[in-house]
């Protein structure tokens, strides 16, 4: 977690590149000026940065290839970004080059309710997509938190989840097909509207890939037929270790909830400030828990939930009866839960926001260590998470222009981590390597698993333009990597 050190040279990027590139896509489709891009030198992990030389914004397939062959030509490294809301360093510019932003490619091309598929642009924003099919009974059921704002293709690219996907799956099991461009040019198209096909899972594979494999520019997504009816739970417990007990007991009973979410005591006093839902403030720690499905069976389920809860301690505060998402109190429930991250600027100015995974059954134990963690680095570290499927999201708080503080929490990342690889777990469930993780790769794969992730890469990204130096150890292709990248500011 701490700096990597991988880092290269700044690109030398002669006028005629720029020239070449606003005659592809349009004066209107490129930054060059610093103060215009300084946006694009992050994403959500703000502690390391690097600005690229251009940004381009394609609004085709066929400009992006253009892009893509004009960095070539100039041979340039390239990175595809959305909205910028990954946080591992995903999109980060490494040695600069140019940032392909997607995000004005979000148009819907097909939506088939028959055959309950859709083909997006990959710059789409993830709401929008469920909200365009509003009335149709079905949606599209990959729904990070970042949700609001981030696109389809980041999505794919980290292989996203989001609370509803402990019963629903995470992105990767709704994506048929993807439409690539590959780092020389090339256009592929992968899967189809068939959701079986024939053949090499290719799609499966390219999801998650980070962007280094090439640019996804169309999906072909699943839709899901909306619930007839859901239930809602805010339950209450005076402990974290009796939430999180409360978890390996719910699916130990065979209960299988559409969403299984944790929030600690500093997290609901900022989300309750933030938004007044009625979270109690002086609880250890709640979960939102979902069960949805058909009506007739839920009461019963309900009587389930609830007697697992009190069995350990807990109390269901309020119970929210819906038949549409759109019901007033379910939107202020997951309005609170999923807008948590942005709360947190009521309690610090910076934040680093952690992404591990562990077993169920391994929750109090990792929790009870980043509680340890915290006091000894002398750091407030709150919590909001998918406690269903094992995915922490700790918040380390900080204040960047105090380097002590930020070494701090870059050895404390480090430490938590490192502890969900003890317990049997991994150190991304959704948020992606990108380059703030590449160090414990090794940790988790053997050097015959590393050697055959690199081939892999290397077989779609032989020369390593596309997006380098990103989620395997050594990076990749045509970047030097000597001194170190800009750090935040102190």
């Amino acid at each position: 977690m701490a700096s990597t050190g991988i880092a290269a040279p700044r690109t030398v990027v002669s006028p005629r590149v720029a020239a070449d590139l606003v005659a592809a896509v349009g004066d209107e489709g490129v930054l060059q000026r610093p103060e215009e891009m300084l946006v694009y030198e992050c994403d959500g992990y703000m502690v390391e940065r690097s600005l690229p030389d251009l940004v381009v914004f394609p609004t085709s397939t066929e400009q992006v290839v253009e892009v893509v062959k004009i960095c070539n030509r100039h041979g340039l490294p390239f990175v595809p970004r959305g909205a910028g809301t990954s946080l591992a360093g995903g999109t980060l510019s490494i040695g600069g080059g140019v940032t392909i932003c997607l995000t004005r490619m979000k148009r819907i091309l097909e939506v088939s309710i028959r055959d309950r598929y859709a083909i997006v642009e990959t710059g789409l924003v993830n709401v929008f997509l469920t909200r365009s099919l509003a009335g149709t009974g079905f949606h599209y059921a990959p729904d990070p938190s970042s949700q609001g704002a981030c696109t389809i293709g980041g999505n794919v690219a980290t292989n996203s989840g989001g609370p509803h996907t402990l019963k629903y799956g995470v992105t990767v099991n709704h994506i048929r097909g993807v439409t690539l461009v590959m780092p020389d040019g090339e256009v592929v198209e992968t899967g189809g509207v068939v959701e079986d096909q024939p053949g090499y899972d290719l799609t499966g594979v390219i999801v998650g890939n980070e962007g280094t494999f090439g640019i996804a520019t169309k999906a072909i997504v699943n839709l899901t037929r909306d619930p007839e009816a859901g239930r809602t739970f805010l339950a209450v417990f005076d402990t974290v270790d009796a939430a999180t007990e409360t978890v390996s007991g719910i699916i130990a009973a065979g209960i299988v909830p559409a969403a299984l979410e944790m929030l600690d005591n500093l997290m609901i006093q900022a989300v309750e400030a933030a938004f007044g839902f009625g979270f109690p403030t002086e609880a250890g720690a709640v979960l939102i828990i979902e069960i949805d499905g058909v009506e007739a069976g839920l009461e019963s389920e309900s009587r389930r939930v609830a007697a697992v809860v009190e069995g350990r301690g807990g109390a269901i505060q309020r119970s929210i009866s819906w038949r549409t998402r759109k019901e007033p109190e379910y939107v202020a429930i997951w309005k609170s839960r999923k807008s948590a991250f942005g709360a947190i600027g009521r309690l610090s100015p910076t934040y680093c926001t952690q992404d591990g995974v562990v077993p169920r059954t391994k929750l109090p134990e990792i929790l009870r260590f980043m509680v340890d963690v915290g006091r000894r680095h002398g750091l407030r570290i709150a919590n909001v998470f998918h406690a269903g499927d094992g995915n922490i999201h700790p918040i380390l708080l900080y204040d960047e222009r105090k380097p002590e503080e930020v070494r701090s929490v870059l050895t404390a990342s480090h430490e938590i981590l490192d502890k969900c690889i003890e317990l049997g777990g991994s150190v991304t469930g959704e948020h992606g390597i990108g380059v703030e993780k590449m160090e414990f790769m090794p940790k988790l794969f053997t050097p015959a698993d590393l050697a055959a992730m690199t081939a892999l890469r290397n077989t779609f990204n032989p020369l390593g333009r596309c997006n380098p130096s990103k989620l395997l150890p050594g990076g990749g292709g045509c970047v030097e990597k000597t001194g170190p990248r800009r750090p935040a500011p102190a």
